[in-house]
């Protein structure tokens, strides 16, 4: 048996057996394993020290390894640090750029622990141009630490954070004035850095904050003991309040059971269970459920985990339910409190947060992601963008990098939220790009539209089925796309003749000729492309459901709209037919004259000269018109549309 110092002096010596120290080595871990989670983000303006502190952190918290450490002292020394002193934030700014411009660019995660609780800390960007990041970073935190330089005092940089920490959520903030080594610890500095703070953050909704000077530098307030600098403040210090602060799991246990349902868990015939992540609340064996938007009710019959059954569980917790009875209910459905249902619905007003380079395009198609629901959405042109600096409502069409505003989103059916306000989980959403695939928005929903509630859908008898039986053929829309001058109309007509001569009931839809009527409101900037598009898609829809070939001629200069007209239809009724014509030969065809104007700058926003054509990548036909006549095209167009 080995018997090895436990405490004491070396003279009287206490020994603990092999045994107890197992015993201990169980206790240590169960303490860590059972600690709370804080999630924090450090931000503000460019300079103001966040890095430092973040590594000020992890050093105090003997969170460095040695080699680490000495890693550290070494970059330290070579990026010119004077004498013996450490430079913190070399632990953080890990991408190469950040450390030869001395700056944040991207979002740093970092881990640390104390006796009393678990923490993970993202260090977010200071510039304006990576405020993108920033939300990045804000979208799972519970508390927000904002720098300020003591020199500095308030800036635009720090607003414009305060306002997004306030906006996504986060439900706790600290006010951390650094640097306070470089004003002499002044205390009337710090005192008058809060009270402007304190003005500003009243007028956005900031109603509490807690202030502490702090100096990441030399680590005043920062670690439990109290800074010699600062007699006069008598607050906590920064660790101690990250202690000691409210999380928000504990907070979301509080509130109506929801669970959004990540996966059907169906290991064999005799289990079928729903995963996920319970979102807020408590669940318990024989509570009652309602699965939303289905509406369908039943009761929890088990709680499984990998360790077993529970008889609770709570928010933050990861489960699998199993339900009493056989009820449809599958990925991105949510399992609710039976008699505290969240709302459903397909039309809504939220704060949408741009994080792309290219412009917000009123109308076009992004896919919008919440919780496990992903669907299609358009967003509405803004009602106003908000200024920032100010908290002006701003008149706008669009929304840029780092843009925000409010505007009204419409999904392509009913998806499950709330209130952002009441939930971050069921009332955040991301905006994906269909053709880059690149996450371009983060969105607050506020509240559903009353049209969303008062416009529901009319059952009929007759299903579309039996219309196109009654015409004996297959509904198709037969999607022409190409350069102006391409030839889409000459073969669009060619092939309806055609298919009329073979008793095929079809409808002709022209660019030109709807642009006379139905669309002779828009014009011909990309936003009113995209509705024109939009528009002909769902008559395009109708008519197909009445069980008609539909035939369009349209440039749709766009894959997103394109794609958006396709999700419009079953699978295989969306034939895009490519009408590929070189820009030369086209404006060589030119017979409208539309090249020649386009070219002297008469005729703005015009395909293929002064606003792209994205050609498709894999439509299902192909048409090279410099290799066949419209004739020859016509009948491959017919031959693989009837077969």
């Amino acid at each position: 048996m080995t018997e090895i110092p436990a405490s004491g002096s070396m003279d009287e010596p206490i020994y603990k057996t092999d045994a107890l120290i197992a015993e201990d080595i169980d206790a240590y871990l169960e303490m860590h394993q059972n600690k709370g989670l804080l999630r924090f983000i450090t931000c503000g303006s460019v300079d103001d020290g966040k890095s430092t502190l973040i590594g000020r952190l992890l050093y105090d918290s003997k969170m460095i390894f040695e080699d680490q450490l000495a890693a550290l002292e070494a970059d330290s020394k070579r990026v010119g640090t004077q004498g013996q002193e450490i430079d913190f934030a070399l632990l953080v700014d890990g991408l190469a750029a950040e450390r030869e411009q001395g700056i944040t660019i991207d979002v740093a995660y970092r881990f640390f622990t104390t006796e009393k609780r678990k923490f993970i800390v993202a260090d977010t960007p200071g510039h304006e141009q990576y405020t993108r990041n920033m939300v990045t970073g804000a979208s799972t935190a519970d508390l927000a630490v904002i720098l300020i330089d003591a020199r500095k005092g308030v800036l635009p940089q720090t607003r414009r954070h305060s306002f997004l920490a306030h906006l996504i959520g986060i439900p706790h903030v600290v006010l951390a004035v650094n640097k306070m080594d470089l004003v002499d610890y002044d205390q009337s500095k710090f005192e008058h850095i809060v009270a402007d703070y304190r003005s500003f953050a009243k007028s956005i909704g900031i109603d509490d904050f807690t202030a502490i000077p702090i100096s990441g530098f030399k680590g005043d307030n920062i670690t439990t003991a109290p800074s010699e600098n600062t007699p006069w403040y008598k607050g906590p210090s920064l660790i101690d309040h990250l202690e000691t602060v409210e999380i928000a799991n504990t907070a979301a246990q509080e509130q109506s059971f929801r669970m959004p349902v990540q996966w059907v868990n169906r290991p064999n015939l005799d289990f079928r269970g729903f995963s996920g992540l319970i979102s807020s609340g408590t669940a318990r064996p024989g509570d009652a459920v309602r699965i939303v938007p289905s509406g369908k009710n039943s009761t929890i019959k088990s709680i499984v985990t990998m360790d077993g059954e529970l008889e609770e569980a709570v928010a933050g917790q990861s489960v699998t339910i199993t339900l009493a009875d056989e009820v449809d209910c599958s990925r991105g459905d949510v399992i609710s409190a039976s008699d505290d249902p969240p709302e459903a619905a397909d039309q809504f007003e939220a704060t949408i947060v741009w994080m792309s380079d290219d412009k917000l395009i009123p109308g076009r198609g992004y896919q919008l992601k919440l919780a496990t629901q992903t669907v299609n959405a358009t967003i509405a042109e803004p009602k106003y963008e908000i200024d920032v600096n100010s908290l002006e409502h701003l008149a706008a069409k669009t929304l840029g990098l780092n843009g925000i505003g409010v505007a009204e989103v419409t999904t392509d059916r009913p998806i499950t939220f709330e209130a952002y306000k009441d939930s971050r989980q069921l009332g955040g959403f991301i905006l994906i790009d269909k053709i880059t695939n690149a996450t371009v928005a983060a969105g607050m929903i506020h509240f559903s539209l009353r049209r969303a509630q008062n416009v529901h859908w009319q059952a009929t008898e007759i299903s579309r089925e039996q219309h196109a039986d009654l015409k004996n053929q297959k509904p198709a829309v037969l999607w022409f796309t190409g350069l102006s001058g391409s030839g889409k109309s000459t073969i669009a007509n060619m092939v309806e003749k055609k298919l009329n001569r073979m008793n095929r009931h079809t409808f002709l839809l022209d660019g030109d000729n709807v642009r006379h009527g139905l669309n002779k409101d828009l014009g011909f900037t990309e936003a009113d492309r995209i509705e024109n598009i939009r528009r002909v898609g769902e008559v395009a829809k109708l008519m197909a459901d009445a069980g008609l070939i539909v035939i369009t001629a349209f440039i749709s200069p766009f894959r997103a709209e394109r794609e958006m007209v396709r999700a419009m239809l079953p699978e295989g009724e969306f034939v895009e037919v490519h009408i590929d014509t070189p820009i030369e030969v086209a404006e060589s065809r030119d017979v409208k004259g539309l090249y020649k104007k386009a070219r002297e700058g008469k005729l703005k926003n015009f395909t293929g000269i002064d606003s792209p054509y994205e050609a498709p990548e894999k439509p299902e036909i192909r048409i090279d018109t410099t290799a066949m006549t419209p004739e020859e095209a016509a009948d491959i167009i017919v031959d693989k549309l009837i077969g």
